[in-house]
């Protein structure tokens, strides 16, 4: 019999609607192009109960292309410095991101923000911490590629990069068979297409939750497990409310289904009549709004046992400390530049209500968020880097 309280769970997982099957080089200037793909047909291996994933008209899916894009994914040729790839920060084992608090860019420069994880990265709503408006991977790519504030990779949009690419036999097959109908296959969009494409594939579902809840395994979770479940979907804690449905995550896009953005102030500093740090104000940012000052989107729970430490700026250092800033409703900080008491601050969201646990709840809740870990996810070798040869230098 299921936990009682674990209704809400069938609830928001109906929202997902119906299970699904699992050249010369030239720069280029746009991130889409007109012509029309001749591409073998492609079969998504979806978790039980995932849709399949919106994929773009002018960057359609295909097995040659994914495969060039994790390629690329592991290619240190893509940094400024040779010696970084898109795989250096979004490390498989730690279900694509980088264990650090904040990412730190080929060049050495530490960013102000912490590696998201790719999980399910598909599926994302939008595709940075406080930016509702970029939502299409192949754009996004752009900014880690080629921006300059901060360095990431620290490309120039220079045909030499592409030349290096060009000399390279297997990636020149690669790109002639995944934009087959391109005079120019080897550019900077079909670089950022193939890299998309494969990004859609980092697919994670099959965690002892999973198991557990689709599958019927009554074993796949010990007592404690479903306790932790119990008080993450209860209305006392109300986790679920901005973690829900199959990502546990804010909103989701897929085939057909399109969710609005939310973004959330969590109380996490209160400088002054509820200001954040300068360095990074979420939100705010981008509108100017008193009232979006501190608003940054949820993240998935997904893997969230390997992807710490916490929040945009990675400033709590563990789940139980996590669990202990929702617990007061807004973290107290009571000394240095930082100080202040966000359970007060006045763009604080409402969601947040604080609640009591005891020593038992709390080690229950952490048990049952430690098993959303999807290990397979974790060493998939079809995410893995390629085989490393003369002419590959994966990092």
């Amino acid at each position: 019999m299921l936990l009682a309280g674990t209704i809400v769970l069938a609830v928001l997982w109906l929202r997902v609607g119906p299970q699904r099957a699992r050249g010369p080089a030239a720069a280029e200037e746009s991130p889409s192009l007109d012509h029309e793909e001749t591409v073998t047909a492609f079969s998504w291996q979806l978790p039980p109960t995932f849709p399949e994933p919106t994929v773009p008209p002018d960057n359609p899916m295909s097995e040659v292309k994914v495969q060039l894009g994790r390629h690329l994914f592991y290619d240190v040729r893509l940094s400024a410095t040779g010696d970084v790839s898109c795989g250096t920060c979004h490390r498989q084992e730690l279900a694509f991101t980088d264990g650090r608090a904040q990412a730190v860019g080929a060049t050495g420069e530490v960013h102000r923000r912490s590696a998201m994880s790719l999980a399910n990265v598909a599926y994302n709503r939008h595709l940075t911490w406080a930016d509702p408006h970029l939502d299409r991977l192949e754009e996004q790519l752009l900014t880690p590629l080629f921006g300059r504030h901060p360095i990431e990779m620290g490309l120039k949009r220079d045909p030499a990069v592409l030349d290096v690419l060009a000399v390279d036999v297997e990636l020149n097959q690669l790109f002639d068979a995944a934009f087959p109908n391109d005079p120019k296959p080897i550019s900077f969009v079909n670089l950022g297409r193939a890299l998309a494409a494969f990004q859609r594939t980092l697919l994670s579902g099959s965690s002892p939750f999973d198991q557990y809840w689709h599958q019927g395994q009554d074993n796949a979770l010990s007592s404690a497990q479903k306790r932790g479940m119990k008080l993450f979907f209860s209305r006392r804690l109300s986790c679920s409310e901005c973690h829900q449905g199959f990502n546990f995550s804010g909103p989701v896009n897929y085939r057909g289904h399109r969710e609005n953005p939310q973004l959330h102030n969590t109380g996490l500093y209160n400088l002054t009549d509820g200001a954040y740090p300068s360095s990074d104000q979420g939100l705010f940012e981008t509108t100017g709004r008193a009232q979006d000052m501190g608003r940054f989107r949820a993240p998935t729970l997904r893997n969230i046992a390997v992807t710490g430490p916490y929040m945009h700026d990675g400033s709590i250092a563990t789940l139980e400390d996590v669990i202990d800033h929702y617990a007061v409703g807004g973290r107290h900080i009571r000394h240095g530049q930082m100080a202040g008491d966000g359970s007060k601050s006045p763009w604080k969201s409402d969601r947040l209500h604080g609640f009591v646990l005891t020593a038992q709840e709390k080690g229950d809740l952490v048990d049952f968020l430690r098993c959303l870990t999807d290990q397979a996810f974790l060493v998939d070798p079809q995410l893995a880097p390629p085989k490393k040869s003369a002419t590959h230098p994966y990092g």
